[in-house]
């Protein structure tokens, strides 16, 4: 298999070639998204946009405030969530902070940026929480009169595990009939979408590729769900979701199958990994699993079709990949309009500023959202 020009990238981070460093600890991870995405400091001035670090419901929120329109003038409005795998990371990073400004000002929008609680501190379901609740907060009517936002031109995005929170976000508000203003699109970056089957082709294809390694993406799922670490080796051979478990019922797997929902071309020849016998009980110990909270390519497509617009970046060489795409297809079924960019050469973290071909990704994310919101 040809991988992609990850030797320079290697090379710049510093990495080493060593799967299991990464799978049994996130050290390593977090000082390469730092180089990535920088230290939490300022990214850079954008002339005219006005920054504050203020709350929303309770929740810690940066707020990038576009220069001022003319009287009348309505702005969108999108909320962000970072990704990390739901354990660090911050909206005051260098390179979240600069797309930040940059949306803000190029889309003549109000951006909210959300610094939800972290792993250790919380786990599942605080984090969608902290977001939800933000969410709810800006969308009020009250909020987007205060920031004069165009109700019928909000969005909601994040990448990785901020993409999972953002689609898990997205369904909730789709679905909330409380909510007067609901999201009107919806972009997700190589989000992380289910954690019933790491044995995706996608899984398996780039289980060597930096900077995700497939380990190290189940540890932050087991840390995120609460799961005992040293259940990992299970995890990794598909025991946790076993055909002894009966709470997986048949209808949900559909939901997951890529043997149905992936084109061939990212089939190949690789093949379902389906335990029979599995670890006892782990499904009602840990309900997380097949919480559409925390696993939105689980809802059903009664939820999916009252989701807005979906744009969805997937990379070829990321074990996320077969999220993204079984999403964007499920999306399809149920109605929705999607568009999927997927990049031949892209890998998890593509679109950081330190790359060309990832900034060009940035101007197509950038215009998607000009053209939809």
């Amino acid at each position: 298999m040809q991988r992609p020009c990850c030797a320079s990238l290697k090379d710049w981070l510093g990495l080493d070639n060593s799967m299991k460093s990464f799978g049994q600890s996130t050290k390593g991870f977090v000082d390469v998204v730092k180089g990535l995405f920088g230290s939490e400091s300022g990214g850079g001035v954008v002339p005219g946009v006005k920054v504050s670090d203020i709350t929303f419901a309770g929740i810690p929120v940066r707020v990038y405030e576009p220069p001022a329109g003319g009287e009348g003038h309505l702005r969108r409005g999108l909320v962000y969530f970072h990704g990390g795998g739901w354990a660090f990371g911050s909206s005051k990073m260098g390179a979240y902070d600069a797309l930040t400004r940059m949306l803000s000002d190029e889309l003549d929008a109000v951006v909210v940026s959300v610094e939800y609680r972290l792993y250790p501190e919380v786990r599942f379901p605080v984090p969608y929480l902290d977001c939800l609740a933000a969410a709810q907060h800006f969308l009020s009517p009250e909020v987007l009169a205060k920031y004069a936002i165009d109700p019928e031109r909000v969005a909601v995005s994040g990448d990785s595990s901020g993409g999972n929170l953002a689609a898990a976000v997205a369904q909730e508000i789709a679905i909330d009939d409380t909510m007067t203003v609901k999201f009107s699109a919806q972009a997700l970056i190589y989000p992380v979408l289910q954690g019933v089957d790491f044995n995706t082709p996608s899984y398996v294809q780039n289980q060597h590729i930096p900077i995700l390694y497939r380990p190290l993406m189940v540890r932050f799922w087991l840390q995120y769900l609460g799961v005992d670490l040293s259940l990992l080796p299970q995890f990794l051979v598909n025991n946790h979701s076993s055909l002894h478990h009966s709470t997986i019922t048949p209808e949900l797997r559909a939901r997951i199958d890529w043997t149905v929902l992936l084109p061939p071309k990212f089939k190949k020849n690789y093949k379902p990994v389906i335990a029979e016998k599995g670890l006892q009980g782990l499904v009602k110990e840990v309900p997380g699993l097949l919480d559409v909270r925390a696993a939105p390519l689980l809802a059903g497509p009664e939820v999916l079709a009252k989701c807005p617009r979906a744009y969805i970046i997937t990379c070829e060489y990321d074990v996320l990949r077969d999220d993204g795409l079984m999403y964007a297809r499920r999306l399809q079924d149920a109605g929705v309009t999607v568009t999927n960019d997927h990049y031949e050469d892209g890998f998890h973290g593509y679109l950081s500023r330190e790359f060309d071909a990832g900034k060009r990704a940035v101007r197509r994310y950038i215009s998607w959202l000009q053209d939809n919101l």
